[in-house]
């Protein structure tokens, strides 16, 4: 399957070097699974002023097994920019005379590097985090090579953090290749905890970690259920643990009996295991049985009191079964994580950038002469809506709470709040009558906690000075919980157990004395609102121009704000609007990817297809050939409609041959896999 590659950003250095000197500097605090590979060039050019320039880029899905592999990558440069290539425009002559490949490897906290000079020889070895040389062993490279496959599918999606001049490949292309990553992934498997986990786990165990992560995310993107079943099957043998996992597969693969059989043998062996559990309470909950979700839900909790995924899921069903008060007092008890970010890498300042377009990803409606940054003034307003910023467990959580906004409203909401919370007024009060000793917690822990809630107090005020479009949502009958309790509550002097050693039975049956509303879930409490306030707004002014058959007019920033402000706060028809509009003005990654999830939904097909082809010239644009969503969305698509009809929609489009070229890369990916539908 030939495919074509991205084009090769060049970064150029002040000083030769540089580069790789700042990411020896680095490797002492990289935490998860390592930044990107660094690849770094040294090109000369004889009749030129400037004889000799350090340049770099970064690649993730390279194969790093060997050192002959990565060699081979900075061989590949020598054709495609160590010829005649187009510098900022002009053709030069450039020659390449050493490149390094630098490949982070998490379980053993090492840079692997190779060392390539053009013509002549490879040297391998590794770096410490002290800067130190280490022989590289070939336990090392199956080491660093399980990292780099597992990175690939990390940083396959843009983040928040964009990072520039990035080379982005598919890692796994065959099934030989997918043999040669399981076959990795079963022997290190036990190490898997060493990597890390995802934001919202605190404890990376043997089913909680990047590589289970990396493991789910493969299996689920490509469809190879079978192959996932096998692996799991094998690493259950030597710990039941694994059950939780293959349980997942099972269910993903529509194989559900079997999953459910696997789940209750295994529960007789391990019945307090959180993971099973929770298995059991998302599938319970798929089938509309929140009753059995709950006792496994709650059950979960008491297994692992300490992890958030585990009060998570609790509230989850708690919303489901419309116990809202109930839902807000687990949500309160979630444990908090502070985010610990995908490992970006950190570069001085570049000398310049050469950042080349592909041209078979040419597409006139993603030219930047349709940018016009004078017509991208935004509002402020938009810009400040703090929720757009939350990550890891706090955008989680605010998660639940606008989905509990979007079934009762935002009354009804505070009404709930106030009934389960002990609010500023009460709580005055109650010192007033000195019985403060009603509250959890010390008295000087109330106090030190309702004297730092100044600022947020005033700033409520000040929101109630704001437009009159506030009142439609309840503005002004806002009431600020005033403290909060420790996230894991300890007991009192005077003996009185802690809440881990109380049943969830008894938590949450003897509620008559109110909570103390933790600061975190009463800042979501201020977020929501900006939200709710914005929304309001724009929906009130929408309807006013609509009334006076005036145009309302936004630029397309602003439409896509206002698209994922509809999005958060679960305003479907309304978020689809916006991404609409922004598509009338320029082209928007953003919206289209919101688009699509709707199109997929209502399975229409060559509206899916249209922005599948768009996005897939976008990424190569971004230096990517690879994206596990898009593959997915091509992976489905054929599932339903077959591969033939998927191809003919593709071709029928208007779009240059070269740019549909791209997006059937992603179907020859699944008959590759043999995926459903691709046979014919």
């Amino acid at each position: 399957m030939v495919v074509v590659q991205p084009a090769v950003p060049e970064i150029v250095e002040n000083e030769i070097h540089e580069s790789i000197n700042a990411r020896t500097e680095s490797l002492q605090a990289l935490r998860e699974l390592g930044p990107p590979d660094l690849v770094h060039l040294i090109k000369t050019q004889p009749k030129a002023a400037v004889k000799e320039i350090g340049t770099y880029h970064h690649v993730t899905g390279v194969d790093a097994s060997s050192s002959a592999s990565l060699a081979a990558y900075i061989n590949t440069l020598t054709y495609s920019i160590g010829e005649n290539q187009l510098w900022f425009g002009r053709p030069q002559a450039w020659r390449i005379t050493t490149g390094t490949y630098c490949c982070y490897n998490a379980f053993s906290r090492l840079d692997m590097r190779v060392n390539v000079t053009i013509p002549g020889t490879v040297d391998a070895y590794a770096v410490d985090e002290r800067g130190e040389k280490r022989k590289a062993t070939d336990a090392l490279w199956l080491e660093t090579y399980l990292c780099s496959v597992l990175r690939a599918f990390s940083y396959a999606e843009e983040g928040a953090t964009i990072i520039v001049g990035c080379r982005k490949f598919n890692p796994i292309t065959s099934t030989e290749v997918e043999h040669k990553f399981l076959d990795a992934a079963e022997r290190l498997f036990f190490k898997g905890y060493q990597l890390g986990s995802d934001p919202e786990v605190q404890v990376p165990n043997v089913v909680s970690n990047h590589l289970t992560s990396g493991l789910l995310t493969y299996i689920h993107t490509t469809g190879r259920f079978a192959s996932g079943v096998n692996l799991f099957e094998k690493l259950r043998s030597k710990e039941p643990e694994v059950a939780s996992l293959l349980a997942r597969v099972l269910i993903d693969a529509d194989e559900e009996v079997k999953a459910v059989q696997l789940l209750y043998d295994t529960v007789k062996i391990l019945p307090m295991d959180n993971s099973l559990l929770d298995v059991q309470a998302e599938f319970c909950m798929s089938k509309g049985r929140y009753d059995l979700a709950l006792e496994c839900a709650k059950r979960a909790v008491n297994s692992a009191p300490s992890e958030f995924t585990t009060w998570e899921r609790l509230a989850q069903v708690y919303l489901k079964l419309e116990q809202y008060e109930l839902a807000l007092l687990t949500l309160n008890s979630c444990p908090m994580f502070t985010y610990q970010d995908r490992d970006i890498p950190k570069m001085p300042p570049p000398n310049k950038m050469h950042l080349p377009i592909l041209q078979e990803a040419m597409l006139e409606e993603m030219n930047e002469d349709h940018f016009d940054p004078k017509q991208d003034h935004v509002d402020p307003m938009l810009l400040k809506l703090p929720a757009a910023n939350l990550k890891g467990t706090f955008a989680k959580a605010y998660k639940i709470l606008t989905e509990i906004t979007s079934q009762i409203g935002w009354d009804t909401l505070l009404k709930c709040r106030s009934s389960v919370f002990v609010m500023e007024e009460e709580y005055r009060e109650e010192k007033k009558n000195s019985s403060v000793a009603t509250l959890r917690g010390t008295p000087r822990q109330s106090e030190d906690r309702v004297s730092s809630n100044g600022t947020d107090e005033k700033s409520e005020t000040n929101g109630d000075e704001k437009s009159e479009d506030e009142t439609d949502i309840g503005a002004a009958s806002i009431e600020k919980p005033e403290s909060a309790v420790p996230a894991e509550p300890k007991g009192s002097d005077d003996g009185t157990p802690p809440d881990d050693e109380r049943s969830l039975a008894e938590k949450y049956t003897h509620f008559q004395n109110k909570r103390l509303c933790e600061r975190w879930l009463d800042n979501l409490f201020m977020v929501l609102y900006e939200d709710l306030r914005v929304y309001t707004i724009w929906r009130s002014e929408y309807a006013q121009y609509k009334s006076q058959a005036l145009p309302y007019k936004k630029n397309a920033t602003e439409w896509e704000i206002l698209g994922e402000l509809a999005q958060r706060l679960h305003h479907h028809e309304e978020s689809l609007e916006a991404f609409n509009a922004t598509l009338k003005i320029r082209f928007s990654p953003k919206a289209l990817k919101g688009l699509l999830k709707d199109q997929e939904k209502r399975r229409d097909s060559r509206n899916a297809l249209d922005g599948i082809i768009k996005l897939t010239a976008w990424q190569y644009r971004r230096y990517s050939e690879f994206s596990p969503s898009l593959l997915l969305s091509i992976r489905k698509l054929i599932a339903e409609e077959g591969a033939v009809k998927v191809r003919s929609i593709v071709q029928s489009t208007n779009f240059p041959q070269s740019v549909l070229d791209l997006t059937h890369h992603y179907a020859q990916l699944c008959m590759a896999f043999r995926s459903s539908g691709s046979d014919g």
